[in-house]
């Protein structure tokens, strides 16, 4: 998927893939794209790139660390670059997708080393990156709360 490049126009075969795939019609699957292709001309939205358009929705906070979670859950081929599909399918997930495909893709954003199970060492790093996102420490002192704190209850 990722290794898709630029083009004014989507292909009728990722069209095709995009409709069967997503709740989206076509003229927002194709406005979807314009809107891409503008914020990366190059079709392939790195990390760095991703991080920087993430960011800007919480400009109070640090979102690196999260921008990375959500990264790697986007980039479903693994090769360090989100295309438009991996892009839009993640977006339909999270927008409307069923309770069990959000909640699927949510675990494996927390599931960081992919073996299946999420530890406390990796809810500890997610929680953290949240915090950080949302306002750093200011968050523990309104919520009472450390992320290690947080992510303990979690398992309990």
């Amino acid at each position: 998927m990722g290794a898709e490049s630029s083009r004014a126009f989507l292909s009728k075969e990722d069209l095709e893939f995009l409709k069967a795939r997503t709740e989206f019609d076509e003229q927002t699957i194709c406005d979807y794209y314009k809107g891409f292709l503008s914020d990366c001309p190059t079709g392939k939205l790195s990390p760095a790139e991703f991080c920087q358009i993430y960011s800007k929705c919480f400009p109070a906070g640090n979102a690196r660390e999260f921008c990375d979670h959500v990264f790697r859950t986007f980039d479903t081929d693994k090769n360090g670059f989100v295309d438009f599909k991996e892009f839009l399918l993640a977006l339909d997930v999270n927008s409307s997708g069923s309770p069990e495909e959000k909640l699927n893709w949510a675990f494996s954003m927390y599931d960081l080393d992919g073996n299946g199970h999420i530890d406390l060492s990796e809810m500890t790093k997610l929680v953290s990156s949240i915090y950080k996102m949302i306002g750093g420490t200011d968050q523990a002192e309104i919520l009472g709360e450390t992320p290690e704190d947080r992510a303990e209850a979690i398992f309990d």
